[in-house]
Parts: C-alpha cells; structure tokens; sequence
C-alpha cells in the first residue's frame, strides 16, 4: 500500500518542491555515472553521507545536510520523491516559497540529528531525504488532516486505487516507522526508522506555530481539514480479481444434490 497522489493540487507552482525533485535526481544521476568503482562511490558517501560517530568526534556539520541529497538506489530516490510531490505542494502553498524550504532543511537536520542521537557510535553512512520528507508529511497532517489520498493497494493478484483520509494514512504509516525505531539497531545499517520518526515529529512541531496562527482548531472548520483548493477528479482502476460465475443450485453429475 502506498500514496499516489492527494485530491487537492497546490494553488500556484511549487517551485521549492520542483527544485528539490530536480537536485536530488541530478545529484543521483551525478555520482551514479561518475564512479566506476564500489570503492569510489564508498569514497564518496564517507565524504557526504551522515556518519554519527564523525559528527559526534569531529563536530563536522555539513553532512546534515549533504546526505539529503544523496540516495542508495533508484527505489530510494523515487520513493523519496514521490512523497515529497504528493505532500510538498500543498505545504509549500500554505508556508510561502521560502519559509518551506528552510522548514525543509530544518526537518532535514532534526531528522539527522535525532538519527545520531539513536547510535552516537555508529559508522555506518546514512543518506537520503527521508527525515526531511517525513518532516513535510508530520506538518501535511497538522494542517490537513482529512485531505484525500489516493493510495495503490495490492493484494496478490488484487489491487486498486482507492481514496483514503490524510490520517487515517499517514497515521500507519508513522506507526510502521514508530515500531521499526523500537525492533531495529541504527548502528547496523539498513532503514533509518528513528530519522523518519523523528523527522515526522520535528515537521510537526514545526508547523504548529502557523497552524495556531491560521485559527488552530478553527482553520480545520473553515477548510475541513482539506487543503483550501477545488478537489481534482481521478477516474479509479477497476480491480482485477477475476469473476466466476456462480453455479445454480442442481443436481450435479454424480446423482447427488450440491
């Protein structure tokens, strides 16, 4: 199960979300051509990526903000990216150009910084704008807490697109990040659950201060809970479970009744 798109477009372009899409793919696509070797590219992310127990030693900062644009594979990158479409635009509208990028950066860095103060002492290299992104998702749900997202569920051989309230998915998804902070050791690599936890809370908290300013509680009466824009209309896919035919009760071959 995964978002594919909300039911309400930003009100005018948003140029910060577009600019940050294209530096990511460019800086992925940059270092993938650019490294023949493991060890080069290795090389590289020792130079860019998040390190905790260099940031602790060293106090070298930049990489708080480097290994958000970097990223582990093209999945990575994609996921990374279509999160942030789905749910920057309409943050980027309500904050203003660039009051949303510095509360970008600023989820970014909480992110990175709560992701060392998990495994102080760890040496693994850890990138990719997930923090940040979780940061855009944690404010998403302050502000529009019943938009509509369309999200892709499947099932085996069944799948569908279906509208889904913000909450009710962002909600899961934060529970999924939340229990795998609890079962997982930062210090051994693979997803960084405390940085997306963490992330999510620091958007949050971020965004109360205009959430409060818009009315608090009396903005979600005024818009909803929704973004403030007309609501787009999708045609969803039909599912593809085949129907078969029901049987009319009978006799069947055999000479007894089924």
């Amino acid at each position: 199960m995964f978002p594919l798109r909300d039911h309400n477009p930003s009100g005018r372009t948003p140029y910060v979300v577009y600019t940050l899409m294209a530096l990511n793919i460019l800086a992925y696509a940059f270092y993938t051509i650019s490294f023949d070797t493991e060890r080069e590219l290795a090389q590289f992310y020792d130079a860019y990526a998040l390190i905790p127990a260099e940031i602790d030693i060293s106090r070298r900062l930049s990489p708080l903000v480097s290994s958000m644009f970097l990223h582990g594979g093209f999945m990575h990158l994609a996921g990374n990216m279509l999160f942030l479409w789905i749910f920057g635009d309409n943050m980027e509208d309500e904050m203003g150009h660039l009051p949303f990028l510095a509360f970008y950066i600023a989820c970014g860095i909480g992110a990175g910084l709560i992701h060392v103060a998990s495994a102080p002492w760890s040496h693994v290299p850890t990138i990719g704008a997930s923090g940040a992104v979780a940061g855009v998702m944690g404010g998403y749900l302050l502000l529009f807490p019943r938009a509509r997202i369309d999200i892709l569920l499947i099932l085996i051989i069944y799948f569908r697109i279906f509208a889904i309230p913000a909450y009710l998915m962002l909600g899961v998804w934060l529970a999924m990040q939340f229990i795998g902070s609890l079962n997982s050791d930062p210090s051994q690599g693979g997803v960084a659950y405390w940085a997306h936890t963490g992330g999510f809370a620091v958007g949050l908290l971020l965004t109360v201060p205009l959430w409060v300013k818009r009315g608090a509680r009396a903005f979600w009466g005024k818009t909803h809970g929704q973004p403030p824009h007309p609501q787009a209309k999708y045609k969803y896919s039909a599912s593809r479970i085949p129907r078969l035919p029901r049987k009319k009760p009978g006799r069947s071959p055999w000479g007894s009744d089924r």
